[in-house]
Formats: structure tokens, sequence, C-alpha cells
């Protein structure tokens, strides 16, 4: 099956001149995808020929005439720009001509935009952000939500657990993912009500048999890898991000420093450079760039705004095999089994639902 994805091409710090290229790149690479490259059509079209893509048989070109800036508030991306690469991409997926959706663009926006046009999958109140980070285990740690609820009732992060439940099966080949629920301590007496309510939600589901609940973790075992998934609200996780971000691009400089600081370390670092390359690419966040919008009734990835060419490839990637897999049913599914809806609220989900998730489903 061949996978098509929806490049806004105008989005971030960059625009074309990082997501062309990383398009091409990936394209190069996948043999089972076609991009559609959607963006001011002149700008796109002499990028491609930078790269002598220009006449690629799996890359194709649909005008947009508008830009949603990165400090453009939500309103004039939702309401003034109907004709912006980030919406004409959206479109593209709940037209059923894309099976998923990559944006660098304004998070925000994105969020509102994706959640206008695609809509939400039915039992799902809020769509919540999804990304990867690096553990212990040289594996990732799938961390949700990452700022689009700051404020958060049990009901949406024992919401937020089934998803990324059924993420992480669907992308990781695990049959039951374990979640655990961010708090400050382990203790099952510890955190504010909220966070109870959670627990007892989770544990509940863990005695079914439908989620595999760990328990309460705290933000160390976030990078130790103690559990696959980490649940927490938006405003919890925007920071824990944020916080390692910083602290990532610190020991960076950090190190660089410290090795540059006389001719024995220039010496130590010279000796220990094959440890020193493998440290980084482990440690490089652009390996875990693209976080997707969980909870909508398609697929829409963001990748960060000043990503380079590089890590944008990765969040195509992400969109990519979230496709390919099927992300979008398996969570459908997962809220229809512990939140059924009524037969009339499910047809008119289906009715409603993006042409293609219909033949997904």
């Amino acid at each position: 099956m061949t996978i098509k994805i929806s490049i806004d091409c105008m989005g971030g710090d960059h625009g074309p001149s990082v997501t062309i290229p990383a398009a091409v790149s990936f394209v190069n690479s996948e043999p089972d995808v076609e991009l559609i490259l959607v963006g001011m059509e002149g700008a796109v079209r002499t990028e491609l020929k930078k790269h002598r893509a220009a006449d690629h048989p799996r890359l194709s070109v649909v005008n947009a005439s508008e830009i949603v800036a990165m400090d453009d508030p939500i309103e004039v991306a939702l309401r003034r720009k109907k004709d912006s690469s980030m919406r004409v991409a959206i479109n593209l997926v709940k037209d059923g001509h894309a099976h998923a959706c990559v944006s660098a663009g304004n998070t925000g926006a994105l969020m509102a935009v994706s959640r206008y046009i695609l809509k939400t999958i039915p039992g799902v109140d809020r769509p919540a952000i999804c990304t990867l980070i690096p553990n212990q285990k040289d594996a990732p740690t799938y961390m949700l939500d990452l700022g689009a609820n700051v404020d958060c009732e049990a009901q949406h992060l024992h919401q937020f657990a089934l998803m990324g439940s059924a993420l992480v099966s669907a992308l990781e080949g695990k049959a039951k993912p374990t979640i655990g629920l961010l708090n400050v301590g382990e203790e099952t007496i510890k955190g504010n009500e909220v966070v109870k309510q959670t627990a007892a939600l989770l544990r509940a589901d863990h005695e079914k048999g439908v989620l595999n609940f760990y328990g309460n973790v705290e933000g160390n075992d976030i990078f130790e890898g103690t559990t696959d998934i980490v649940v927490c609200d938006g405003f919890v996780g925007n920071v824990v991000l944020k916080a390692s971000e910083g602290l990532g691009r610190f020991v960076k400089k950090a190190l660089t420093a410290e090795f540059k600081r006389g001719p024995i370390n220039i010496l130590g670092a010279l000796i220990a450079s094959g440890a020193i390359r493998s440290f980084s690419r482990r440690m490089n966040p652009s390996r875990y760039n693209g976080a997707s919008l969980l909870g909508l009734r398609g697929l829409v990835f963001k990748s960060h705004g000043g990503e380079e060419a590089y890590g944008y490839e990765w969040a195509i990637r992400r969109a990519f095999e979230a496709a390919k897999y099927d992300v979008i049913s398996r969570i459908s599914a997962s809220i229809a089994e512990l939140m059924p809806q009524s037969d009339a609220a499910t047809e008119a989900g289906r009715l409603e639902a993006p042409p293609t998730q219909q033949r997904s489903a």
C-alpha cells in the first residue's frame, strides 16, 4: 500500500529550505510513499529544482496562497487564512487525498485548525500532543500531553492513556505497553485529586486486562525508561519537555567547552571520539522529532519549528509509520471498547469521518 502524506512546506522557521530537502530525502529512501507538497507553488518548485527533484514521480505540488506565521494568533489562522499551506494540507487528509499531514507551523494554530477541520474521534473530549523522549534503555518514552491541555480532569488523562497505548502498540509492536501516571511520588496516597481519580480509572482498566498500568511514576522514571508511556496534563508535560531540551543543550555545550580546555582535554576528546559520536547520536533531539496530535479523525504530526532537514525527515517518518500501522483505527477501537458510544453517536462519527479513515476501518 502506498502511503500519501501532505507536507505543509511553508510552516516553521525555515519553510521550503528545510521541508523540501527533507521530503526529497524521505521519498528517495522509502518506496511506498507519495508526498504532496503544499505551499506557494513558485517557491516550492524552485526548491525542488535545487535538489534535482522537479520531475520526481512521487512528489506532487498543491498551491496555497497564504502562510500561517509562527506568531499568528489562532483566530487569524482559523478564520482569516483559509488558503494557508497548513489548512490546505490538513484538508487533504479530511478529503481522503492524504493519509497524514506534517507541519512545523505554529503549534496552537495547528491544533486549532486540525481540530476544526478533522474533528475528534467519538469518545475523545480533547486531542493531546504526544512525543518521544530518549531514555537509558536506548528506546523512546512516549509522553503526553505536552501542552495542548493545561487543565485536565481525570477522564481526559484516562483518554490520553488509551490513545497513547494504542499508538505505542501500533508503532512499537507491543501488545500491552506499560503506562505510568506522572506524580510527585509512587505511593497511591500522593498527588492531587485529579491524579488520584485518574489512577483509579487506570487500575480498573488494568484489572480488566485492557491496559497495562504500572502505577505512579516520577520525573526520573521518564529518562530511566521505567514505562513505555508517561501520562500527565499539558502544563506539566510542556514544562518537562522544555526543561529536558534545555538540559540537553546545556550538557552538550558544557562538554564541548571542557574538551576544548587545554591540550590534555583535547587529546582525551580525540581518544574518546567514537564514544562521543555515539553519545551525541543517541541524545540528538532531532532523532525524536515529530509529535502526534492524538484524538483527531486524521493523522497530523508536528515538527519542531526550528528543526533542520534531518529532524524534519524524522517527523515525516513518524507520520508514515502511523499511517502504515493504521493508528487511527486502533485508537478508535480502544476508545470504543472502554467508552462505548450510543449507536446513533457511533453512526454519526462514521459518517463524518474523513474518507481515508473510512477506507482503513
